[in-house]
C-alpha cells in the first residue's frame, strides 16, 4: 500500500463520515457501492442488504434527527489490492428534538475498489458498553 493508496481510502472513509454528520443522501450515494451485495449493521440493529435498503435506512436515520456530529478515531487499516477495512471509534452527539444524545461504538467499514476508485461495501457499528 503506497501513502497515496492510503490517503485515497481514508478520503472515502471521511467523506462517508462528513455525508453521515451533515445527513447528505448525495455524498451517500456517492460513496457507497449501490449493488445487491452491499451491507450495513447499524448499532443494535440487523443486516441490511442491498443499497435501496441501506439508503432508505440512512434517509429515515437523516429525517428523524435534528443534529449530528461525529469524531472518528483509526484504530486499525488493512488494505490490498482491491479490498481494504477500517476499524475506528465512532464518537456520535446526536440531537432530537431537543434531547442531546452521547453514544460510542466500534465500527468497521469495508471498501472494495472497483474501476480505479474505492467504495464503502460494508459498514458496521456496535456500540461501546462501559461497565
Amino acid at each position: 500500500m503506497t501513502t497515496d493508496e492510503k490517503s485515497e481510502l481514508i478520503a472515502i472513509n471521511q467523506a462517508f463520515y462528513r455525508g453521515f454528520e451533515k445527513r447528505d443522501i448525495k455524498v451517500m450515494n456517492q460513496v457507497w457501492w449501490q449493488g445487491s451485495s452491499s451491507t450495513c449493521v447499524h448499532p443494535g440493529g440487523n443486516v441490511i442488504k442491498g443499497w435501496d435498503a441501506i439508503r432508505s435506512s440512512w434517509e429515515t436515520i437523516f429525517k428523524n434527527t435534528d443534529y449530528l456530529e461525529i469524531d472518528t478515531e483509526i484504530i486499525n487499516i488493512d488494505m490490498g489490492q482491491e479490498v481494504a477495512y477500517i476499524i475506528l471509534i465512532e464518537k456520535v452527539t446526536q440531537i432530537n428534538n431537543g434531547r442531546r444524545l452521547e453514544a460510542q461504538s466500534i465500527a468497521t467499514n469495508g471498501f472494495r475498489k472497483m474501476a480505479q476508485k474505492w467504495s464503502l461495501v460494508h459498514h458496521h457499528g456496535s456500540p461501546i458498553i462501559r461497565r
